[in-house]
């Protein structure tokens, strides 16, 4: 330490006295020396900071002043963007003065400015707040579609009926297949013009039907359309053979979109035009190949009609063995889209056909045993497919029959639906296996 000459001295014993520091203050004090924090305050206030610039205290009351941006310097050039002015702050009260009334920060607050107004705050209007509740409790609307008449509400297959076999039926069924057997047969006898006609009006009534259950169910096919369609497709086809096919589906679908191009909106024009060209195809193209068989210039060894009565005779004959065996020993279902359709009846069917070939068909010229047998096997196997083709596009539509023209049997279609299968299977056969 230090004495009061200016020497040193290192030999005084400590005294063991503490400063004394007050209960109260926290802060550390030092004995002959001032507070720190006080003498910095002091230094820095009287040198470095101007008071009159000093932001209030936080815990002040809100002085509701606004900054602004001011202009204080004029352009001096002739450089457009040198008019646009520098910014400066409001300092003084001068500039409070002289631009209140460029800049009001009261209408934040509402229509009628207020001295209490707080420019942070905004009080909206009751119409307002009655719209904007009004905008959250309404549900927004869900989207619609146009309604299409093709799509019905119900389940298409609700309240189908299911034909109920008795014995009155089978014997109207009966009794309708030998009168259309003899129809038939004569007409074959009559020569090829009559068989023309005759496959061009079933053709055209198994058309119609088509046509009518699709209109059922709520489509909209181009029936007239159609069943010219399918008249023409046949008369093409036994004069030109199958070039016929191509020319007259192209002029099908390019009438079809003439046909529709005034159609109502809620009409399903997709479904319409489909519904239109899968009957022109089941039936008339598949028809067809019974024109195609018996002309001049597709027949082979001009014996078209042999050919084209035998297949009737095969496809008969599965029908009604299918038929009569399914009702005796049927037991196990084939398939659920035909319920009545039993595995023992197709087996009977299968039996009484190639029965058919073997005995029948030999006795009609040009047919063999051999080749009989043949193409029975081969009808055994796509006349059952025809029949449950027909069932899936009835389980489709939720229908019983496609038609009443027939007692017993239904519509037409319903009886040649497995000879749709069995045309083209013999036209092709019969020049496969080069019958003579």
């Amino acid at each position: 330490m230090k004495s009061d000459d200016g020497s040193f001295f290192d030999d005084d014993e400590p005294t063991g006295q503490m400063p004394a520091v007050k209960s109260s203050d926290s802060r550390v004090t030092i004995t002959g020396a001032e507070i720190a924090a006080e003498a910095a305050e002091e230094v820095v206030t009287a040198s470095l900071v101007d008071e009159s610039t000093l932001l209030p205290h936080w815990t002040d009351a809100p002085t509701g002043q606004v900054p602004i941006v001011v202009a204080r310097e004029a352009a001096e050039s002739d450089d457009p963007w040198a008019s646009i002015p520098a910014p400066a702050w409001r300092e003084g009260e001068a500039d409070w003065v002289a631009h209140e009334d460029q800049f009001d920060a009261s209408f934040l607050a509402g229509d009628a400015r207020e001295d209490t107004a707080r420019p942070w705050e905004f009080v909206l209007s009751e119409d307002v707040v009655a719209e904007e509740e009004i905008l959250d409790e309404t549900p927004r609307p869900e989207p619609t579609h146009a309604l299409r008449t093709r799509r019905p509400a119900h389940h298409p297959l609700a309240g189908r009926a299911v034909r109920q076999s008795s014995s009155s039926s089978v014997s109207m069924a009966t009794m309708t297949g030998v009168l259309l057997a003899l129809i038939v047969t004569g007409l074959f006898l009559a020569g090829t013009i009559p068989v023309v006609v005759l496959v061009l009006v079933a053709l055209g009534l198994a058309c119609a039907e088509g046509y009518a259950a699709f209109r059922s169910v709520g489509a909209h096919p181009a029936t007239i359309l159609g069943i010219v369609a399918v008249l023409t497709l046949g008369i093409a086809t036994y004069q030109k053979g199958p070039e016929a096919f191509g020319a007259v589906t192209v002029l099908l679908l390019v009438f079809g979109f003439v046909w529709y191009l005034s159609a109502e909106k809620k009409i399903d024009v997709l479904d319409g035009l489909g519904a239109t060209v899968f009957v022109y195809i089941w039936v008339g193209l598949l028809g067809s190949y019974a024109l195609m068989m018996i002309s001049p210039m597709y027949s082979v060894n001009n014996h078209g009609l042999a050919y084209l009565f035998g297949t009737i005779i095969l496809t008969v004959a599965n029908d009604s063995g299918a038929l009569f065996i399914g009702r005796w020993l049927g037991r196990r279902p084939l398939t659920r889209l035909s319920p009545n359709k039993t595995i023992e009846g197709t087996i009977g069917g299968t039996l009484v056909t190639l029965a058919a070939g073997a005995v029948i068909l030999p006795m009609i010229s040009p047919w063999t045993t051999k080749t009989a047998v043949e193409v029975a096997v081969a009808m055994a196997v796509v006349v059952p497919m025809g029949d449950l083709f027909e069932s899936m596009v009835k389980r489709t539509l939720g229908v019983k029959d496609l038609g009443r023209l027939l007692p017993g049997h239904g519509g037409l279609l319903d009886r040649i639906d497995g000879l749709l299968f069995a045309l083209p299977t013999m036209f092709y056969l019969t020049h496969v296996l080069h019958l003579s």
